[in-house]
């Protein structure tokens, strides 16, 4: 038997009528479209897949140096940079002033303060040396410093002696004579017994170019230190006077620290400078020396202990850490009103 033959572009009979298939005109979709779809539905789960590991793992990372952050801390936090923990052998306590003295620097006062309260405060300390290389900074902070040490040599009556190397100058020299003398190298510079104020004035060059500056302050007074504001006599007279007081402050605390040895002439107090030699000529400085010869034949005890207290790992991390969440905080300020 044979069987029927269908009809020629006729499909079989599989269960479905021609009638049952949608056309294009009734709503179905095509096949390469619906491919599509379907494409770019897997394209957009695969991303979003993606995205999620990648946040995921950056918040792992994150916990892991928040881990590792802490564990340094906690591995550092005991390291100060001072003396050891046996300082009852008779020894010279050594601190060390270097760089700028400014508040927050490695030449603070509040280190430097610290740091002679713990020299003075054990039993082993013949005499404290000051180590100094500084070329100044701020009078406020070497007053501080200078007001410390006088009360911590009548308190615990022990001799505290200053070694210049290479530079003794303004607010670090301001320090020196608070010790009971004064030890430099005959090639240090040492004085600089003056104050300043400085910055840059920029109205004329503004008025060449055609610049005007808007500047809006609630005080007659409040911006006579803007570089880009004409200064009026008053507001310099105003300056020098404060700047005077200031010098006359250090000039006393040098008489009061040098007393008779210092030999006085107009250029002492100007400002200027002098090598080691000269400084001992003149009564700057008493002798030339270093520093393990101040330890051996003037404290008589050669044993040297840096009490010099430093920031450690583990502050310096905590402090470049805190920068850098501060910058954005100080961006969004710089246009707010300020009290400075």
């Amino acid at each position: 038997m044979t069987e029927p033959q269908t009809p020629a572009g006729a499909e079989k009979d599989s269960g479905t009528s021609p009638a049952a298939i949608p056309s294009p005109g009734e709503g179905a979709i095509p096949t390469s479209a619906a491919g599509w779809e379907r494409a770019t539905l897997e394209k957009l789960a695969l991303a979003t897949l993606i995205e999620q590991r990648q946040a995921r793992r950056w918040r792992n990372g994150i916990r892991i140096a928040w881990l590792v952050f802490l564990v340094l801390l906690a591995w550092f936090g005991w390291e100060r940079g001072g003396a050891p923990a046996d300082v009852s052998k008779p020894h010279t306590a050594v601190i060390e002033i270097k760089g700028e003295i400014a508040s927050g620097g490695e030449a603070s006062a509040e280190l430097i303060i610290s740091s002679m309260r713990s020299a003075f405060e054990d039993a082993g300390t013949q005499g404290v040396v000051l180590l100094i290389n500084s070329p100044g900074g701020s009078p406020v902070q070497a007053g501080i410093i200078n007001d410390e040490i006088i009360r911590l040599k009548a308190k615990y009556k022990k001799p505290v002696y200053a070694v210049v190397e290479e530079t003794c100058a303004s607010a670090a020299y301001y320090i020196a004579v608070s010790a009971d003398k004064i030890y430099v190298d005959k090639a240090s510079i040492v004085g600089s017994i003056g104050v300043l104020m400085d910055g840059f004035g920029f109205t004329g060059l503004m008025d060449k170019l055609g610049v005007e500056r808007r500047l809006m302050t609630a005080g007659e007074n409040k911006g006579f230190l803007d570089p880009f504001s004409p200064q009026t006599e008053k507001q310099r007279a105003f300056a020098q006077t404060m700047l005077d007081q200031i010098h006359q402050q250090f000039i006393a605390a040098v008489k009061a620290g040098r007393g008779a040895r210092l030999k006085e002439t107009p250029e002492t107090f100007s400002g200027l400078f002098w090598t080691g030699q000269q400084a001992v000529e003149m009564g700057l400085a008493d002798q030339l020396a270093s520093l393990d010869y101040v330890a051996r034949e003037v404290i008589k005890a050669e044993e040297l202990v840096d009490y010099t207290r430093r920031d450690n790992v583990a502050e310096r991390l905590v402090k470049r850490f805190g920068a850098s969440i501060g910058e954005g905080s100080v961006h969004a300020l710089k246009t707010a009103p300020s009290l400075r």
